[in-house]
């Protein structure tokens, strides 16, 4: 890539994890700044775009809001294909969506043996509002993320704002540093 400072990076990021785990809410919170405590459930896949200078580059952030019931599971391998960045989410108030992530995780990386990509994935705790109820204990999601070598884990809350661009931020960084 030439040293042309007015060309656009774009990155392919979709965005993973079980039905009601806050997907929608963080992507509509990062590109709006705005909470709504329910939304629709995601049909197959929403798309967004976030455009934002980082580390004085400009980038263009493809968001894929994946739905997160079964039934569209089908169409994940064609999602993570040329996908230059991955969210895994899970709700910290519901052990079951943590324990999903396996099978998520298994649909990405054999996608990404197949497509011979190899695409980093950040963990993310949502709803970290609601610490009281808590469920999935901090040192579970280091953990997952260290047995599974993604890149790192980050909590959120889309209802008071914590964490939501630094989370951005650091998948971007990452993307960027990967290009070569």
């Amino acid at each position: 890539m030439g040293k042309n400072l007015t060309s656009v990076l774009q990155f392919k990021l979709p965005i993973f994890g079980d039905a009601g785990v806050g997907k929608t809410t963080l992507t509509q919170r990062y590109l709006h700044g705005l909470f709504k405590s329910s939304y629709h459930g995601t049909i197959g896949v929403d798309f967004f775009l976030k455009r934002f200078e980082i580390d004085g580059k400009k980038v263009s952030l493809q968001i894929w809001d994946f739905a997160g019931e079964e039934k569209f599971r089908f169409l994940l391998p064609g999602i993570i294909n040329g996908a230059h960045g991955t969210i895994f989410m899970f709700d910290i108030t519901r052990y079951v969506t943590f324990q999903n992530l396996t099978e998520w995780l298994s649909v990405f990386n054999k996608t990404n043996e197949t497509q011979g990509q190899k695409v980093p994935a950040l963990l993310v705790g949502s709803k970290t509002d609601l610490e009281g109820l808590r469920t999935v204990p901090s040192e579970e999601g280091k953990k997952f993320v260290k047995e599974n070598n993604l890149i790192g884990y980050i909590e959120c809350s889309s209802k008071n704002g914590e964490n939501i661009e630094e989370l951005f931020k650091t998948i971007t960084k990452i993307m960027i540093s990967n290009i070569k």
